[in-house]
Parts: C-alpha cells; sequence; structure tokens
C-alpha cells in the first residue's frame, strides 16, 4: 500500500488512542471504558479507522474482536506513536543536571557578563558538567528582548521588565554609584563636593554614545554642568584610564572592583544622588515552566553577588 496515497484527514489523535485500546481489549463496550468514551463513540470511532486504513481492522470471532493482518502490522508502530506523543507532551519534572548535555545560550552586557559567567561557569562544572553556554552582547534592553522573542537566547540580565506581558523578569542584583579619581591627584579633593566635582573633567560610560547620562541630569538640577573629557562604550577602560590620568568617573562599584584598579583610586560616594542600577533576569513566558529552564534561572540567581 502506498502509505502516501492514504487519506489521513479524518485520522486525529483520539482515532490512534481508541485503536490501541481495542487492540489490548479486543471488545468495544471494555475498550470504550478504558479510554472514557461511550460504547456508541467507540463504535464509530471504529468505523472512522476502517474508512481511513481501507482495512476492517477487527472481526468478530468466538472470544470477541481478533485483530486483522492490517490491524497487526498497525499495532506496534501507533503504540510508539502514542509512546512519543506523551513523552513530548508531559512536563518532565526530573532534569538531571549530572547527565544533561545541552547548550544554554545567554545575553549578557558587559558588567552582567563580568559579574555572573565565573561563578555561573564554576557551578556548572560541578553540577553540570556536560552543560556548554553560549553569550550573546546586546547593548540595550529592546535588543535583548528581540533576543528572547526570537528565540536566540534563553535568558537575559538586564534592567528592570517593561510592560510586556511575555516577558517575565527576576530581580538579580543592585549597584550602586561611586565616584572615582586618581589617589593623591588633585582631582580626588574634588570628589567630595558637587560644585568642584563638576568643574572637573569626567569620563562617561555610553554604550550608545550619547553624551548625557544621570550624573549631568542629577548636576543640572544644581545648576550645574560638567565637563566631558572621554566618551567611551566600555565601562571596564574607566576605571584604568582613571588611574593614569586627573579625570574622573562615575561608576558601579562593581565596576571599580572588578577592574582591579581600586587600590590606585580613591573611590567616595557620588556628591550627587543617584539611583542603584537594578538588574533583572529576564525570559521569554513559553519557557517559564520548562524544567531545565527554571534549572538554569535558578542557577543563575544563586550565582549573583548579594546584598
Amino acid at each position: 500500500m502506498n502509505i502516501h496515497a492514504m487519506d489521513y484527514r479524518g485520522l486525529d489523535l483520539n482515532l490512534i488512542v481508541a485503536f490501541d485500546a481495542l487492540m489490548e481489549e479486543r471488545h468495544v463496550t471494555r475498550a470504550a471504558r478504558r479510554i472514557g468514551l461511550t460504547q456508541p463513540a467507540m463504535s464509530a470511532a471504529l468505523a472512522r479507522l476502517r474508512k481511513a486504513t481501507g482495512d476492517e481492522l477487527f472481526v468478530r470471532g468466538p472470544k470477541g474482536l481478533a485483530p486483522t493482518s492490517r490491524a497487526q502490522d498497525l499495532a506496534a508502530p501507533l503504540k510508539g506513536a502514542l509512546r512519543t506523543v506523551g513523552e513530548a507532551l508531559a512536563l518532565r519534572d526530573d532534569f538531571r543536571p549530572a547527565e544533561a548535555s545541552v547548550v544554554f545560550t545567554l545575553a549578557l552586557s558587559e558588567h552582567p557578563a563580568h559579574v555572573l559567567l565565573p561563578p555561573l561557569a564554576e557551578a556548572l562544572a560541578a553540577a553540570a558538567p556536560g552543560v556548554d553556554l553560549r553569550i550573546r552582547g546586546f547593548t540595550d534592553r529592546n535588543e535583548a528582548v528581540r533576543l528572547l522573542d526570537e528565540g536566540l537566547a534563553d535568558v537575559a540580565v538586564g534592567v528592570p521588565p517593561g510592560t510586556e506581558a511575555r516577558i517575565l523578569a527576576r530581580p538579580l542584583f543592585r549597584e550602586r554609584f561611586v565616584s572615582v579619581a586618581r589617589a593623591g591627584s588633585p582631582a580626588a579633593e574634588c570628589l567630595g563636593d558637587a560644585a568642584a566635582f563638576a568643574a572637573a573633567r569626567h569620563v562617561l560610560v555610553s554604550p550608545e554614545g550619547d553624551g548625557f547620562g544621570a550624573v549631568d541630569e542629577a548636576l543640572s538640577e544644581r545648576g550645574l554642568r560638567r565637563r566631558l573629557g572621554v566618551v567611551l562604550p566600555q565601562m571596564y577602560a574607566a576605571p584604568a584610564l582613571v588611574a593614569r590620568t586627573d579625570l574622573v568617573a562615575t561608576l558601579m562599584e562593581g565596576v571599580v572592583t572588578g577592574s582591579g584598579m581600586a587600590p590606585l583610586l580613591t573611590v567616595r560616594p557620588c556628591p550627587v544622588e543617584l539611583a542603584p542600577v537594578e538588574f533583572h533576569l529576564l525570559w521569554h513566558r513559553r519557557s517559564d515552566r520548562h524544567p531545565a529552564q527554571a534549572w538554569l534561572r535558578d542557577l543563575l540567581v544563586s550565582s549573583a553577588p548579594s546584598g
């Protein structure tokens, strides 16, 4: 028989379930009871199966229904198909990290990558040696959302969530701002006074290349304006730049610490009030209940700095 010529339009999954029950019970009423159908509904299902396959499938015998040769040929592959569908549809909660062989893709900007990847890689080596990572960079939140929407990233770490109901979020860590200058330099003397701070030459970190940031906004509320000596997109370059010049910078405290330049710098609270940066773990609603994805998110949370 040419299976490609068969008409499968009337053969839905419920008919395969009915066929499997009939093979097990060899009796219409018992098969119907087995899968929660009425006897007429099971009889109708058998009629549809006969039409779809072009075979009688079951004939009456002294011990109930007897499967035809065609039915016997179909029994094993259709039972296997039901098993495959059942496994695919089942939400498994037995993800075993130690046995897993999977690749996760994380969308991370520069600072979260610096903070999270070392402890995350260490935790993966211990708990899930078969798990690998792929990292994608991004510069703004809209790009992170696009990566999640298109399935190009499993999770992203970024600023607080927006209004998209499909993007879920969980707080991860926060960073406060500090102002820095080269230790012992004249610029270090200005960090405690807003006016003197504004008069210094500043480094501004701006991935988008903008020449106006949160510090400028806070200074403008006091009628002050700063001079930007250097605008650059790489935040981890800023501490080293400040350590060898008379420039000042306002950076996330974790960037100063992580750069290794802190011993060469004077570090002070910013002389103008700035809200801390909140980093959130973001993921798409479609992966919310996936066991492997949930495990990855928990591991990221445990890898984040506390406090």
